[in-house]
């Protein structure tokens, strides 16, 4: 792996564009405790195509309310100013999260179909464990192969030495990716949380979610996002080229008090939580 191919691949977390300005304001709005529904409504709703997106998700099955959600305020009311925010993230990821990655043998949208996932079980986790944001934790999960859409060229390259590594040199696909291209994908989607400005514990859960034994800002959360991942590897959701090489991790096992049964029991409501179509289908 060359120097010159590094400088190539961090250029190229230099050219991921920014979160629109829209977004980042709304995002602003859900954290500042002196904003209101009002204050987010209008910002929202200054982008029809956001609009249409948030209430497709905010009435999709798996947040179960029984009457139709028709306006931006009922959604921001019923579901809370962070979960409006993973959702505004969510519409904007998806339009990067959709393409085909021929690297990671990965069909067009299956990337996106394992990120919300992932999300949606990362959530779930969180809420189980009374992780204090599980927002949070939502986001981390969804956007912690981000890197992989950067990565992809470089895979697709390399994707015979990296099948070789992994097969013949018993190391994890992220492991082979590391040492063939200097870089693996958690590394480089760490570094595209950077760039978005994201809080560092968030940043931590991207760049570790494979290793989260490494964690010193919130092991709990990099050990959700861990966990979700693996659960959504081993349910075969928009499975790749790297789907069957995760191990569940004893660290976050540990951190989040996790045994064989518990795991059992989350693989079992995994199903039951992503079974609704439009938590996926945004376009």
């Amino acid at each position: 792996m060359t120097d010159v191919r590094l400088n190539h691949i961090v250029q190229k977390v230099n050219d991921m564009p920014v979160l629109p300005s829209r977004v980042n304001r709304i995002i602003e709005l859900t954290e500042d405790p002196d904003s209101t529904i009002d204050d987010l409504e209008k910002e929202i709703l200054m982008d029809q195509s956001l609009t249409s997106r948030i209430l497709k998700l905010a009435n999709s099955a798996y947040y179960g309310y029984p009457r139709k959600i028709n306006t931006v305020s009922q959604a921001t009311i019923l579901l809370g100013f962070q979960t409006i925010k993973s959702i505004v993230l969510a519409s904007t990821v998806n339009k990067i999260m959709t393409h085909e990655l021929k690297g990671y043998a990965l069909g067009e949208n299956d990337l996106w179909t394992q990120s919300q996932a992932s999300a949606i079980i990362s959530r779930n986790i969180a809420k189980e464990v009374k992780f204090s944001n599980p927002e949070t934790a939502y986001i981390g999960g969804l956007l912690r192969d981000i890197g992989k859409t950067i990565l992809n060229y470089y895979v697709e390259r390399e994707y015979n030495a990296i099948v070789n590594k992994v097969e013949y040199g018993n190391v994890s696909f992220s492991e082979a990716e590391e040492e063939i291209l200097g870089f693996n994908h958690a590394q480089v989607g760490e570094k595209i949380a950077e760039k978005w400005n994201f809080p560092k514990d968030l940043v931590e859960a991207i760049g570790l979610h494979h290793t989260p034994e490494k964690s010193t800002i919130n092991p709990t959360l990099v050990s959700i996002v861990h966990i979700a991942d693996a659960i959504t590897m081993m349910m075969g959701i928009g499975i790749g080229a790297d789907g069957l090489t995760y191990n569940f991790s004893p660290f976050a096992l540990e951190t989040l008090n996790f045994n064989a049964q518990d795991l059992e029991d989350f693989i079992s409501k995994s199903h039951d939580l992503i079974i609704d179509g439009d938590s996926f289908d945004l376009i």
